[in-house]
């Protein structure tokens, strides 16, 4: 088997999203690959669904709302991810501080100095501590009490801040929005992992390993965020797994990704999950990244709908061959869990 088709099939495999491997719960989704991106909620749902058998939307809202076995916060790269709520302490030490640094100079331009960041923080826990969970507009009229601008980002920031200091989390959802918790009254005050310093590193590198390769060094650090030497250090502290097998050859194993997924941001490179003829079509510039149809872990088009009871079109990439019997009955197997996921 060439090379590069060995590579992306073994990493459909590792990400549950082929191989025919489909994990059984949230908790399971989330133990194998550790995050899953979630600045769109929805798209991250339905990750999690691509990676499951059988999950559904209530499944997932009662993980992260009522079993607490999931949380969703800012970690790797900045980034909102969803991650098991026994990694979100550890994680949360680790990231938080970096990106509370980096945050720190948009705060100035904002006009935000510490004094203003300090009592906001303590305004914000102090709300929330009183009301119960509260959303990031009921926290932004809070906000306005200390002469914070109601409208532009200065609010948002000031609550994100809050939350890689550790202060807050976020909590259940309320009428479809987010809403914000005390990380304390949230989640335990201890869990049972717990990494610090290099070792919180090298953990990482080591979920990393096991849920994305075939990978290297630098991939590493482009999904993590993490300064090169950090994690070029942390890597060769992990001991790698040895020689991994290639999946038997099967019918092919057909995946609708959503928006943003994990699959399509967790590399370097990404040539070996998209054509690079085809790049524009699942990145069309200003972030965005769009949901994605894969077959054996490479993307062969682009999928629009499947919320609130649309049906799900596909666009296959241009001047490409028409979808075979098998693939064409597997995108229609996917269209009807999508519909399934949400009933």
């Amino acid at each position: 088997m060439e090379r590069r088709t060995t590579e992306r099939l073994l990493r459909a495999r590792a990400q549950a999203i082929g191989g025919e491997v489909r994990e059984d719960s949230v908790a399971a989704v989330l133990g194998r690959v550790l995050a899953v991106q979630a600045q769109d909620l929805p798209a991250a749902e339905l990750g999690l669904r691509a990676r499951a058998r059988g999950l559904t939307q209530e499944a997932v809202r009662r993980a992260t709302d009522t079993e607490r076995s999931a949380v969703r916060g800012w970690f790797m790269r900045g980034t909102l991810q969803l991650v098991p709520a026994a990694d979100a302490r550890w994680l949360l030490a680790l990231f938080g501080p970096v990106y509370l640094a980096l945050a720190a100079r948009r705060l100035r331009e904002l006009g935000l100095d510490e004094s203003l960041c300090t009592r906001s923080e303590q305004l914000i826990a102090d709300a929330i501590g009183a009301e119960g969970p509260l959303t990031r507009a009921r926290l932004t009229d809070r906000l306005t009490t200390l002469g914070v601008e109601p409208k532009g980002q200065s609010a948002f920031h000031l609550i994100r801040r809050a939350a890689l200091a550790g202060r807050i989390c976020h909590g259940p959802q309320q009428g479809g929005e987010a809403t914000f918790v005390l990380l304390d009254d949230w989640l335990p005050a201890t869990g049972p992992l717990s990494y610090t310093g290099e070792a919180a590193v090298r953990e990482l590198a080591r979920r990393y390993r096991a849920a994305h390769g075939p990978c290297d060094a630098l991939d590493f650090v482009h999904w993590s965020g993490l300064k090169t030497t950090t994690g070029r250090n942390a890597w060769a502290a992990v001991r790698d797994t040895g020689p991994e097998t290639p999946p038997a050859p099967g019918e092919p194993d057909v995946r609708l990704l959503p928006a943003y997924d994990n699959y399509l941001v967790a590399y370097r490179s990404r040539d070996l999950s998209v054509p690079a003829e085809h790049e524009r079509r699942v990145w069309p510039g200003g972030g965005q990244i769009r949901a994605t149809v894969v077959v054996d872990g490479l993307a062969v088009g682009t999928w629009s709908g499947g919320r609130r009871g649309t049906p799900v079109t596909v666009e296959p990439f241009p001047g490409t061959e028409p979808p075979s019997p098998a693939v064409a009955a597997g995108i229609a197997r996917e269209s009807a869990d999508i519909a399934r996921f949400y009933s």
